[in-house]
């Protein structure tokens, strides 16, 4: 979750009563809050004062809630809308410490090996964790496309022809 700060849960931001909405904030969160406080969907949207803002479907800076992100310029946020998803969901691979006779074992969650990395690189395993968010959510790819604009986007659809066809 984001912290404890529930502005953006008021009653008058909201379909629950702020009554309720205190109750069941009492309670321990279920191992699935981080993934819904993260899933969105997620919009981008210009900001009176300047700059682009990233906010959960359902809010807006109209209803006095703040941005989960702002950016200056709208391509950055709609990346940060794109990846925003997989943050909250659990790690879908993890890198063994140890290396094998084949390199750095890449493991799924259940622990089955599924590749090999040559050097202990987490930061490569932090951009599969990424790549593999964005293949999950349409809207995350499309965001993230969006924001590559026209001139990536044509060179991806040349590739593209020429692989598919």
């Amino acid at each position: 979750m984001r912290g404890s700060d529930h502005s953006s849960l008021s009653s008058s931001h909201n379909a629950f009563s702020s009554s309720f909405l205190h109750r069941i904030a009492e309670r321990d969160e279920p191992p699935t809050a981080g993934d819904a406080d993260a899933a969105g969907p997620w919009y981008v949207t210009a900001l009176p004062g300047g700059g682009f803002g990233v906010f959960r479907e359902g809010e807006s800076p109209e209803r006095g809630h703040r941005p989960a992100a702002v950016f200056r310029e709208r391509w950055l946020a709609l990346v940060a809308a794109a990846v925003l998803p997989g943050t909250g969901r659990d790690a879908a691979f993890r890198l063994r410490k140890d290396a094998g006779p084949d390199g750095f074992a890449v493991e799924s969650p259940s622990g089955e090996v599924i590749g090999h990395l040559e050097l202990f690189d987490e930061r490569l395993l932090d951009g599969l964790r990424c790549g593999e968010s964005l293949l999950r959510s349409p809207q995350s790819l499309a965001d993230l496309l969006e924001a590559a604009g026209q001139v990536a986007l044509e060179r991806a659809g040349a590739i593209l022809d020429v692989r598919v066809s």
